[in-house]
């Protein structure tokens, strides 16, 4: 299998796997599925947090509203008693006023963090370190495990305006925002690969060969953006240790040229006495047992 090191810019992102005679159309569609399943994941554990300490999302037209002002608009919350959290819930209150402050008590919260950790390192950026390649069922997978997650502490769903619910229904809305900027679609999205763009209509062994123990690092971009910045011949690690051997070479060097300076004072060419001691027989003298 060939090991693709998928990136966007300078950031390291996941390893794939792929044959070489694979279409590059099934090829970008996998990969670009994957990043951005892996962005939905992370979107739905930094909500989940929130949802942990201040329950679910209040409606759209009494956010940001104080309880005079609901008072004052006779707003009500219609999903607050339907959307409940298994064990009864926790006042705490949202001081953004974003959500309505019933929150799951301790055991539901423990479930809901437990969880998340979970679903993060299985799609975590560290897979590439532990040479683990994922796969858009390890992505599935974290998506089912917080799913199944917010249905054990809200057996009776969240509201359809909660945004980790909409996330789950595909229903997200992300336009405004930072996220959106993240995310891709299949159309716009184009693999490159040393300096060049791998085209969909090829496959990949029109690029790199058919050796399929073949490495490489691919960076992928959004349509139009031109082409990615090339890797550096050297990465920054590989740089630090040739720095540090240059380094301990020259303290090496320096010592060397320390001790040369005396070392004709331990020469037999020095040695006063050398030529007496020739004389006299005293010269390659052993002790010990022959």
């Amino acid at each position: 299998m060939v090991q693709l090191h998928v990136k966007r810019g300078d950031e390291s992102q996941f390893l794939f796997n792929a044959t070489t005679d694979a279409p590059l159309e099934a090829v970008t569609q996998q990969i670009t599925a994957i990043y951005n399943g892996r962005l939905k994941v992370d979107r739905i554990c930094s909500e989940i947090p929130e949802l942990a300490d201040h329950g679910v999302t209040l409606p759209p037209n009494m956010q940001g509203l104080t309880e005079e002002q609901v008072v004052e608009l006779k707003l009500k919350d219609e999903w607050e008693d339907r959307c409940i959290p298994s064990g009864g819930s926790v006042f705490k209150k949202d001081d953004i006023g974003r959500r309505n402050g019933h929150a799951p008590n301790d055991k539901m919260k423990e479930v809901l963090m437990r969880t998340v950790e979970e679903a993060k390192a299985l799609i975590s950026k560290k897979q590439v370190q532990a040479n683990v390649c994922v796969t858009t069922e390890m992505v599935k997978e974290a998506l089912d495990q917080l799913r199944g997650a917010v249905m054990i502490v809200y057996p009776m769903g969240l509201p359809p305006h909660d945004p980790i619910r909409m996330e789950f229904d595909n229903q997200e809305e992300l336009s405004g925002t930072q996220a959106s900027l993240q995310v891709m679609s299949e159309d716009e999205c184009q693999l490159w690969w040393a300096g060049k763009e791998m085209q969909r209509g090829k496959k990949l062994q029109d690029y790199i060969g058919k050796n399929e123990k073949t490495k490489l690092v691919v960076k992928i971009v959004k349509k139009g953006q031109g082409a990615p910045a090339r890797e550096p011949l050297v990465t920054d690690e590989q740089q630090k240790q040739m720095m540090l051997h240059h380094y301990r070479r020259q303290e090496e060097l320096k010592k060397l040229e320390e001790a040369d300076d005396d070392s004709y004072l331990d020469s037999e060419w020095s040695d006063r006495q050398a030529l007496k001691r020739q004389f006299q027989g005293l010269t390659n003298i052993k002790w010990g047992p022959k």
